[in-house]
């Protein structure tokens, strides 16, 4: 047999894939794209029905041409790039470079990295699909028409270095929407009521909320009126008028699409959606684990389906039922609702061997690789397995015309709980009480009234914007993280703490765009542009006239823009700095890895220095001034004024806290957890110091 090459994207799956086959199978990688639209140049002749012009990327010239000499020396080739319309494109890109016959079967796919998805893969090639390719084209011919015809209004009307883009323009006015919500929103004031009631002698309280009044629900808008109420049902008895028990089960979540696994890395490991991705697409590619050798962990993991493998299901009960036993498996396969206009292409996310558990993958493995394998292996896990099932009790409490409720429940049988733990919706201890029957008399302990206010929208983070552009039908899953890293990259949008807040420079160009571009930041339009790509991808309609009836209109817009825009600056910040050359105030500038001061006298002067916060603890070393600065790739770190004198340096910031074990200093540590804490510094100590809060009665009443 003759040998044959199979190339992918990346040297990772390379090497994975390699394990699976024979010698006769050369894998090869074309680290992701060869050919593109060239940058210096529309690269779209939008006269010649918008054909595109594609050039070698440049760095990529070597690479295919050793491609090609390892085909020629081979009887077949496989193009086995990601299983979506990129990875189809990409497959596309290299045909033509290597100039494979479009009706050749060289295509091959598989949702996840295993020995069987493999082989079958290898067994079953296709032809490229046209369609697919044609999909991808007209979204990076649109991407790039917006992009390249746009973006240069914004360098000569604003700023040079500016963007707009079909997806990241509309993403911008969701965000700005939002604070614009929030600066306009009056805060109302509000009461409730609730009371902890108990029953004779017995010392466990019930607590009770203030519903109606005259079988109308109660709104208490001040501090009067709730003292008012509060003295009428001090006046009257608490008299039980229903109770209503219940056995109820809840059902456990979908495995996770790549909207859901981003929401969650960010709430619970807060990691940010480039982070997961990239965390994500090594599982995906492999990794070495102990036993099992370099094994794809998770199946692709840019998908908007909950569909699960009839193979996948069987593997899970059998796992599941020898793991957990029989009654810890519903009985069936569980088969989750997919939502409305999802391209449906891949499975959702799950462990590709669910025998690997994240306790066995966490010897070999990375803690972030850990964390995120563990959540996904968990959720998977859990949505084939039993249902919760909850005793629940409702309490309807009546106090003369005046209506009071209690609920709770508590778990019967953990079921999928077992391992995907949440939070139970009700009170567990509104069942401990001892047994109730109707028409009961329940004493008050305890009858007060609490303030509120209302809020306004949350701001967005990350996971929040995530799942608005899915349910918007904004974007697709591959584009969600580059969509947020683009924003935060340009400037439009800084994180403070968790939440994304919209800059200056923001606010003015999502003004310029949504004046003279409407078309683009309308949020039904581009939802159905995404529609109009899945059509291209069904073959319901060609590509080229998706792009005419968007390009017509937009190049209208583009005129008007260039004759309106008037010219707007953006003055550099000033700072009481004075430059050590020439003597003039230094201004902030934004740089690739973070803020930093120059000379406003540029180009003439070309001073430049960082941004150095001065902590008020002294260096351990030798007692000089410790600064916060930032390394060359942006990240923070703490080192000493005297540099170099002094070569005191840490990742972690410094405290005048000495180590309770062995008297050296302290570091501040966070952990999403624990919180805030401290951690000695002597490696041989680390000894670490939790921080306990005061036992206020206010802490009481929130534990």
């Amino acid at each position: 047999m003759g040998q044959k090459l199979v190339i992918v994207e990346s040297p990772a799956k390379a090497k994975t894939i390699k394990k699976y086959l024979g010698s006769n199978y050369i894998v090869e990688a074309s680290m992701g794209h060869v050919r593109d639209l060239p940058k210096s140049q529309l690269g779209v002749d939008t006269e010649n029905n918008y054909q595109p012009k594609y050039i070698t990327i440049r760095g990529k010239g070597e690479l295919l041409d050793k491609l090609r000499k390892e085909a020629k020396k081979c009887d077949k080739i496989y193009l086995a790039t990601d299983p979506d319309r990129e990875g189809e494109a990409i497959a596309w890109h290299l045909a033509k470079a290597l100039k494979i016959d479009d009706k050749e079967k060289c295509r091959i796919e598989f949702n996840e990295i295993t020995k069987a998805a493999v082989k079958n893969a290898i067994k079953t090639p296709r032809v490229i699909n046209a369609t697919l390719v044609d999909a991808q084209q007209a979204r990076r011919i649109l991407d790039r028409l917006v992009g390249y015809e746009i973006s240069p209004i914004l360098w000569r009307k604003v700023k040079w270095g500016l963007s707009a883009g079909r997806v990241q323009s509309v993403t911008l006015k969701i965000i700005c929407d939002r604070q614009k919500e929030i600066e306009k929103f009056i805060t109302k004031e509000y009461w409730s009521i609730e009371c902890q009631l108990f029953k004779g002698g017995d010392k466990q309280k019930l607590n009770v909320k203030l519903t109606s009044k005259g079988g109308e629900k109660i709104e208490i808008n001040s501090k009067e009126e709730s003292e008012i109420i509060i003295n009428s049902l001090n006046e009257k008895e608490f008299i039980v008028s229903k109770i209503k028990r219940l056995s109820k089960s809840k059902n456990p979540l979908p495995p996770f699409t790549t909207s859901t696994l981003q929401q969650d890395a960010y709430r619970k490991l807060n990691f940010a959606t480039k982070r997961t991705m990239s965390i994500a697409q090594e599982l995906y590619e492999g990794m070495e684990i102990e036993g099992h050798g370099t094994v794809g962990l998770i199946t692709y993991m840019r998908t908007d389906s909950t569909r699960i493998s009839e193979e996948a299901q069987i593997n899970a009960k059998d796992f599941i039922c020898s793991k957990y036993g029989e009654q810890y498996y519903p009985g069936t396969p569980r088969i989750f609702k997919s939502k409305k206009n999802i391209q449906d292409a891949h499975e959702a996310i799950r462990p590709s061997y669910v025998e690997i558990t994240p306790e066995i993958a966490k010897k070999t493995l990375k803690a972030p690789q850990y964390k995120l394998y563990t959540m996904i292996w968990n959720r998977y896990v859990s949505s084939q397995m039993a249902s919760c099932l909850l005793d629940t009790i409702s309490i309807d409490i009546i106090n003369g015309e005046y209506m009071l409720k209690a609920s709770g429940s508590k778990v019967a049988f953990d079921g999928f709980r077992k391992i995907y733990n949440e939070e139970l919706d009700e009170e567990e201890n509104n069942l401990k009480i001892s047994e109730l029957n109707e028409d009961d008399i329940l004493q008050s302990e305890k009858t007060e009234g609490k303030q509120h206010f209302t809020q306004p929208p949350a701001k967005y983070s990350e996971a929040s914007l995530v799942k608005s552009l899915e349910e918007n039908g904004i974007g697709r899953p591959s584009t969600y993280a580059p969509i947020i890293t683009t924003l935060l990259n340009r400037r439009y949008v800084e994180k403070d703490k968790k939440t994304l807040e919209v800059t200056e420079l923001g606010h003015i160009v999502n003004n310029i765009v949504s004046e003279y571009f409407k078309q683009i930041v309308d949020i039904e339009f581009t939802a159905q542009m995404e529609n109009n790509l899945d059509f291209i991808e069904e073959g319901q309609e060609k590509w080229q006239n998706i792009v005419d009836e968007f390009f017509t209109p937009l190049k209208k817009d583009i005129e008007i823009a260039e004759k309106e825009i008037a010219k707007i600056t953006i003055e550099d910040e000033v700072t009481e700095v004075e430059c050590d050359k020439c003597g003039k105030f230094m201004v902030i500038k934004h740089g690739r890895f973070g803020d930093f001061l120059a000379c406003p006298g540029y180009p003439e002067c070309k001073n430049t220095k960082a941004i150095t916060k001065e902590l008020e603890v002294p260096c351990p070393k030798c007692g000089g001034k410790i600064l916060e600065r930032r390394s060359k790739k942006g990240t923070k770190f703490y080192g000493c004024s005297n540099y170099p004198e002094c070569d005191f340096v840490s990742w972690f910031e410094p405290t005048e806290i000495k180590c309770s074990v062995c008297g050296v200093y302290m570091l501040k540590r966070y952990s999403k957890t624990k919180g805030e804490y401290m951690e000695c510094s002597n490696k041989e100590c680390k000894h670490k110091e939790y921080k306990v809060e005061e036992n206020t009665e206010e802490n009481a009443e929130e534990k």
